[in-house]
C-alpha cells in the first residue's frame, strides 16, 4: 500500500513513472476479479495477487481482469512487471485525473475513459476514471470503486451463444466502452428534465434559487463536456489504428460508439446554448419585475406629488391665508385629495401604465 495524493500537483518533483495513486480514496477492500472464457468455457472467480494470472498466459482463452481500487500500487506494479507495461502507462492508470485518450503500443493498447452518472443528490454528477489495457488474450480494467456498470457484460458472457464469447479482446474492449458511453444517455435525460424544470420556473416565477440552479447546471456541463469531448479524438484514433490487436470488423463496432459520442457532444453543445439563453431570460425577467415595481412606485409617487404640494402650501401657517379660516376647508381639502387621486389613477389606467 502507498500514500495517495488528492491532486496531481502534489507529485511535483517526483521522477517520471513514479507509481503514486492520485485521486479520491474509496474506503473499500481491493478486489481482483477474473473472467476467463472462450466459446465453450467460462470461469469467474477472484484472486489475491497478479501472480495467480500467469497461468492464463499459456492458454488460448480470453482473460478479463477487473481491478477494483487503485490505492494498492503493488497490484499495478505487478501487472507492469509480468505483462511488460511501460512505467508511464502505469503512472497514468494511477492518476485518476487523466483526460480520455488512446495510446498504441507494440503488444498492447491503453485506453482511458470516464464513467459518468448522476448522484443521489440533485445536480451532483459522479465521475470515475476507467482505464483499459488490451493485450492479445488479456483485458485489464481498472476502476476506482465497486460498481454495477459491467453487470450487463457479465450477463452476456453467461450465454455461450453470445458474440462476445466468439470474438477477441478488442470486442470486449468495445463492449466496455459502449456500456460506459450508453450511461451518458441516462445523464442526458437527467439534464433534459432539469433544464425543462428550470425553464418552467423562469417563465412563471424566477427566484435567486433558480439562478443558483442554472449556475450548478452550467458548472456540471463544463465537467461533462471536458470528460466527453475527447472521445471524438479517441475513437477516431482507434479507427485509424493499424494495430494487429484491432480487427477490422471490430472497428465498425467502435464506429457505433463514435456515433453515440457525437450525439452526446452535440447535446452538450445545445445545453450550453440553452443555459446561456436561460441566463439572459433570468436577467430579463428580474429586470422586468424591477421595472414593474418601479412603475407602480412611480405611479403612487406621481399621485402624492400634488397632494404633498397642497399639504405643504397650507402647512406654512402664514397669518394672512384666508383658506385657513374656512369652516369647510378641512372637508374640502379631502375632497380635493380624493378627486385628484381618482383622476390620476383613471388617467394611468387609460394609458396602460398600470
Amino acid at each position: 500500500m502507498s500514500e495517495s495524493f488528492s491532486f496531481a500537483s502534489e507529485k511535483a518533483g517526483l521522477p517520471p513513472g513514479s507509481l503514486v495513486h492520485v485521486g479520491k480514496v474509496h474506503q473499500h477492500a481491493h478486489k481482483i476479479s477474473v473472467v476467463n472464457y472462450n466459446k465453450s468455457t467460462l470461469k469467474k472467480h477472484t484472486v489475491n495477487s497478479i501472480d495467480e494470472l500467469l497461468g492464463y498466459k499459456l492458454t488460448d482463452t480470453i482473460t478479463w481482469v477487473i481491478i477494483d481500487g487503485l490505492k494498492d500500487v503493488s497490484i499495478i506494479e505487478a501487472i507492469g512487471l509480468h505483462f511488460d507495461i511501460h512505467p508511464l502507462v502505469l503512472e497514468d492508470i494511477l492518476n485518476t485525473h487523466q483526460r480520455p485518450k488512446f495510446e498504441e503500443f507494440n503488444d498492447y493498447l491503453y485506453i482511458v475513459i470516464k464513467a459518468i452518472s448522476m448522484g443521489n443528490r440533485s445536480l451532483k454528477v459522479k465521475y470515475e476514471q476507467i482505464s483499459l489495457l488490451v493485450l492479445q488474450n488479456f483485458v485489464f480494467t481498472f476502476i476506482e470503486k465497486p460498481d454495477t456498470l459491467f453487470h450487463p457484460i457479465l450477463n452476456r458472457l453467461d450465454n455461450d451463444k453470445s458474440q462476445v464469447r466468439n470474438l477477441g479482446t478488442d470486442y470486449l474492449a468495445y463492449l466496455i466502452m459502449d456500456t460506459v458511453v450508453d450511461e451518458y444517455f441516462s445523464l442526458q435525460d437527467a439534464f433534459d428534465d432539469l433544464i425543462e424544470g428550470v425553464e418552467d420556473k423562469l417563465l412563471s416565477n424566477p427566484t435567486s434559487e433558480t439562478l443558483a440552479t442554472i449556475q450548478k447546471i452550467k458548472r456540471e456541463l463544463i465537467f461533462f463536456r471536458r470528460s466527453v469531448s475527447p472521445l471524438r479524438e479517441l475513437l477516431a484514433a482507434i479507427h485509424r489504428s493499424e494495430s494487429p490487436l484491432l480487427n477490422e470488423k471490430t472497428k465498425r463496432y467502435f464506429g457505433d460508439v463514435y456515433d453515440h459520442a457525437i450525439r452526446i457532444i452535440e447535446a452538450i453543445e445545445s445545453y450550453r446554448d440553452l443555459i446561456a439563453g436561460m441566463l439572459d431570460i433570468y436577467l430579463s425577467s428580474v429586470s422586468n419585475k424591477m421595472n414593474e415595481t418601479m412603475k407602480v412606485l412611480t405611479v403612487f409617487a406621481s399621485i402624492f406629488i400634488p397632494l404633498t404640494f397642497v399639504a405643504g402650501v397650507y402647512g406654512m401657517n402664514f397669518e394672512y391665508m384666508p383658506e385657513l379660516k374656512w369652516r369647510w376647508g378641512y372637508p374640502a381639502i379631502w375632497v380635493f385629495f380624493i378627486s385628484v387621486s381618482v383622476i390620476l389613477l383613471r388617467f394611468f389606467r387609460k394609458n396602460k401604465w398600470l
